[in-house]
């Protein structure tokens, strides 16, 4: 886990929703984007909260490697992370918990690796924006 820029204020709670914008990345094949921020907003974070990903800290909606990093973090801050198979998708099937690829492509290439037993390192990398936290 490598912080890429530091945010500030308080880290989310268990029971809070947090939104978040991020990149995925398969690192056993050939570092293919899975999911990278909406290109037609410049790479800027801007946006409406419905363009970004929210999940509920402690609600076991999200893969365990991201929900530890996000629960870490505070607003603005930007964290790296690599994601052994074990604390990624259940069963290698991102279907089960988030962060799901928004594209087809996105999807078609995060399951060809997660499907490819044994052939292919599942190991992930995400790149996670904390742009808020919402008080419940």
């Amino acid at each position: 886990m490598q912080d890429l820029r530091v945010g500030s204020g308080p880290t989310p709670k268990v029971g809070q929703t947090v939104v978040v914008d991020w990149d995925g990345y398969t690192i056993g094949y050939y570092g293919r984007i899975f999911e990278a921020r909406n290109k037609t907003k410049g790479g800027s974070f801007e946006g409406n909260d419905k363009d970004f990903f929210k999940f509920r800290v402690g609600s076991d909606e999200v893969i365990q490697a991201f929900e530890e990093a996000v629960s870490g973090m505070a607003p603005g801050g930007i964290r790296r992370i690599i994601v052994p198979p074990e604390l990624g998708y259940p069963e290698n099937d991102f279907n089960r918990k988030g962060p799901r690829p928004t594209t087809f492509s996105g999807q078609r290439a995060l399951d060809f690796v997660l499907r490819n037993q044994g052939l292919i390192d599942k190991t992930l990398l995400f790149d996670i924006e904390l742009l808020k936290i919402i008080l419940n």
